[in-house]
């Protein structure tokens, strides 16, 4: 054995505790340890001395910060696809409570052919399901477990790798150690997935904003959903509206961002992943 139990027992009883720490707020964070990792290692070995330095056996923070990213967005995705499933939801009743009331069709921003408002509004759903998709096949890609590969040249141990993979709820098992710690593909396919998402959502939000306005007058707001003026009392701003269409260029960022960083990035892993 790598660990031995009486040694498993103790690194993992002290575990528990700065767990426990981090999430009552007790946990002292000290910049010049770097990382979590060592701030975690440090306070280990405050707790439970030497053994502490085992926690780190046939690990890298390499194959650990590629774990870390892999299990933050699926987790992510799938928060993301209940919520658009929420959505959904709220589109279909609209569309079942709405499903006789007529309104102009158009292209081009010019009134063109009548169509039902039920109509309009399952095209969103039809974005919404194809952006599902998109989010559940980057999670599929996401799904695989990098632990084992170490800094980048794989580890001098024979570990079970499948059992790593069960135990932390990942399907598949990376096959090169170099590409495992420096693939970031995964995460560039999440932002593209939001991108294209967040495309549809600015886009009805949008329609959102010109259909409130008198010009249009198709739907009117609640009251609790607009803004006023400190000068106009007229004023119903659409404002959750415009903060949705305007949040979509940040996400659009996000992805430009990890591509730029990674378009020129030589294997394997490099400080710039930092980003």
């Amino acid at each position: 054995k790598i660990i031995t139990l009486p040694d498993r027992d103790l690194i993992l009883t002290g575990l528990l505790e700065i767990e426990s720490e981090i999430e009552t707020g007790i946990f002292t964070w000290r910049p010049e340890l770097e990382d979590i990792h060592m701030n975690i290692e440090s306070r280990l070995h405050e707790k439970i001395g030497s053994v502490a330095g085992k926690l780190h056996t046939a690990r890298s923070r390499n194959d650990q910060v590629s774990l870390d990213m892999r299990m933050y967005v699926k987790d992510s995705i799938n928060i993301i696809i209940e919520q658009l499933t929420a959505f959904q939801r709220v589109l279909l009743d609209l569309a079942s409570q709405y499903d006789d009331v007529i309104i102009p069709g158009y292209t081009h921003l010019q009134k063109a052919q009548p169509v039902l408002f039920a109509h309009h509004l399952l095209a969103y759903f039809e974005m919404i399901t194809r952006d599902k998709t998109r989010f559940k096949e980057a999670c599929q890609r996401t799904d695989v477990l990098p632990l084992g590969s170490g800094a980048l040249a794989g580890l001098p141990y024979d570990l079970d790798r499948s059992y790593v993979a069960r135990e932390l709820g990942f399907s598949q098992i990376s096959e090169n150690s170099m590409d495992a710690v420096s693939d970031r593909d995964f995460v560039i396919d999440y932002l593209s997935a939001a991108s294209i998402c967040m495309m549809h959502i600015s886009r009805l939000s949008e329609e959102l904003i010109l259909w409130t306005t008198e010009e249009f007058s198709l739907i009117k707001l609640p009251s609790e959903y607009t803004t006023g003026s400190s000068i106009m009392p007229q004023k119903r701003n659409p404002d959750f509206a415009e903060i949705s269409r305007g949040k979509t260029g940040r996400v659009y960022g996000n992805l430009i961002s990890m591509l730029t960083i990674l378009k020129g990035l030589p294997m394997t892993y490099n400080r710039d992943l930092q980003e």
